[in-house]
């Protein structure tokens, strides 16, 4: 699965050594806000599962203040074929009619939210559930998707798919100061109580701007941000970003990604880090240790 080493089998010196390591780290970011968006591999392996609790957990405890994001594409995938309905897509974005909108949110604020609250609080933590329908902490509008190589203005309606309008931190602050971990699943509400099922990435690059955050963390399936020729590359500018979405380098699901990344480094947010979810323990690596596991855009 991964590099890491088996700990029980670690001599006491090394041991120590790799703690030494990340105090410089727990002293940088003490009660500083990271925001994690979680998903991919790292939502439905068992071990994955596993290491992902501890280690928010571990970050907690240590005084990091962790809001977790989640999304739930498998979970929602497989549901709607369950019903007999197919998924489908417009440029990473779901389509979401009535009655696909009632199985998203069952399986985000239901079976996904719930499984994450757990395993949290199983590794030791204090999580809270919500989506952004309790007390109405973020606002949506219906959300138009701009044709592909049409000219501006040629819209295509994706259904009950939300943009965000507003997020009230309140919530948020307030559990954080209670040392509750929120776990947030990405639904919106509307002016008039519709409900909205917003990108999962779009939530978290949103959240980290508005609560300031020190970092953006979105767990993936990919090593990161890759080149053409399938090269990881570690540290990037905006600049370099807006390079590789105009020649097509990064595409399809990784442009939602790709843009919460961007906006929330331009609006305030220290580093962002997209990095790899099948590695075990991925999140403790990244931002505890001089080890990366992937992608960090810094906001300069």
């Amino acid at each position: 699965m991964s590099d890491t080493p088996d700990t029980g089998k670690v001599k006491p010196a090394l041991k120590a050594e790799i703690l030494a390591e990340a105090l410089p780290y727990i002293k940088r970011f003490f009660d500083k806000t990271i925001v994690i968006k979680y998903g991919g591999n790292a939502m439905t392996d068992p071990k994955l599962k596993d290491c992902f609790a501890r280690d928010v957990v571990l970050l907690k405890l240590v005084g990091l203040n962790p809001v977790v994001v989640h999304g739930g594409g498998p979970q929602i995938e497989n549901l709607l074929a369950r019903v007999g309905k197919k998924g489908e897509f417009v440029q990473g974005m779901r389509v979401t009619d009535a009655e696909t909108m009632e199985v998203v949110e069952m399986v985000l604020g239901g079976q996904v939210n719930k499984e994450i609250v757990n395993l949290i609080n199983q590794a030791g933590g204090k999580a809270v559930g919500l989506t952004g329908k309790d007390a109405n902490f973020i606002r949506a509008k219906k959300l138009m998707m701009q044709k592909k190589d049409a000219p501006p203005g040629d819209l295509v309606d994706i259904g009950q798919v939300g943009e965000i309008t507003q997020i009230d931190p309140t919530l948020i602050a307030f559990l954080d100061q209670g040392d509750f971990i929120p776990v947030i699943a990405p639904i919106g509400v509307g002016e008039d109580g519709e409900t909205y099922n917003i990108n999962a990435d779009v939530v978290a690059g949103k959240l980290a701007e508005i609560l300031k955050a020190e970092k953006l963390v979105l767990l993936t399936n990919t090593p990161g941000v890759l080149d053409k020729d399938g090269n990881l590359l570690t540290g990037l500018t905006p600049r370099q970003i807006d390079g590789l979405v105009e020649d097509g380098t990064l595409s399809g699901g990784m442009l939602p990604k790709i843009g919460s990344a961007l906006d929330a480094a331009r609006n305030g947010v220290k580093s962002v880090h997209i990095i790899d979810g099948r590695v075990e323990h991925c999140l403790l690596l990244e931002i505890l240790t001089d080890h990366g596991v992937g992608t960090m855009i810094k906001s300069k």
